[in-house]
């Protein structure tokens, strides 16, 4: 089976790492002021974020390509950093974390039902919504500390994405031909849906940002055409984020 080049995928979580790590932390000293409906969304999105990323790990560990299994735990640790920087910017207002949200455990459900594949078109659905929704964090805010945060975390996600898609093209491959379009199809149905419930969850927020929720949906779909067509057509580094 062939699964491309995912050594090139390891030196870019790499250097992005070496680059974080040079960068360091936003200055935490700065106090954060929000609407208590944009921090109740930041709340849920760090719940999201937060895992050990194990189910996922030992699926790509399966797989069988070494270089794939190791760039799965960068991007991981990627993740867990997006909580833990979600977690300070919610301390810096005085804010608690969440124990536990109940869409978060719909999608972990979903993801840990079947077998990598599904897996994977799970998890992109909540990265393709968590596009849109930190850009509008990112844009919406004039808090400084937000601002920062949340386009630390948007750049991350933009090459998560193209990441996402260049595996389950490889994967889509392993099916017959006349199905793969479809496979997709379903799966914009189900972004939909998705989209939906965290648009009405998050309305109050959104609105907040600037971003009603017909507008989060519309624009979360857009994008999704850009990710069907990276996953159908080898060559996902065309793939370009509208962040």
């Amino acid at each position: 089976m062939h699964t491309g080049g995912f050594a090139k995928w390891t030196r870019r979580f790499e250097d992005e790492r070496e680059r974080r790590d040079a960068q360091g932390d936003p200055d935490w000293g700065r106090s954060a002021v929000l609407h208590p409906a944009v921090w109740a969304g930041i709340q849920r999105f760090q719940v999201g974020e937060d895992g050990d990323g194990a189910n996922l790990v030992g699926k790509a560990d399966r797989a069988g390509d070494a270089d794939y299994g190791q760039a799965v735990r960068l991007f991981v640790a990627e993740e867990q950093n997006h909580a833990r920087l979600l977690a300070r910017l919610l301390a810096a207002g005085g804010v608690p974390t969440l124990t536990g949200h109940w869409s978060d455990a719909v999608f972990v459900r979903l993801r840990r039902l079947m077998g990598l594949r599904m897996e994977l078109l799970v998890l992109m659905i909540a990265e393709v919504v968590a596009l849109r929704y930190y850009r509008a964090l990112r844009d919406g805010t004039d808090d400084p500390l937000t601002a920062e945060v949340a386009g630390r975390i948007l750049s991350d996600e933009q090459r998560h994405v193209p990441f996402h898609c260049e595996r389950l093209h490889a994967s889509l491959a392993e099916l017959p031909r006349p199905t793969r379009r479809p496979v997709m199809e379903l799966w914009r149905l189900l972004l939909l849906a998705a989209t939906l419930v965290v648009a009405a969850d998050h309305g109050p927020a959104l609105r907040r940002l600037g971003v009603g929720r017909l507008r989060f949906v519309a624009d979360v779909m857009t994008s999704s055409h850009a990710v069907v067509s990276a996953v159908l057509v080898p060559c996902p580094d065309a793939w370009t984020s509208a962040g």
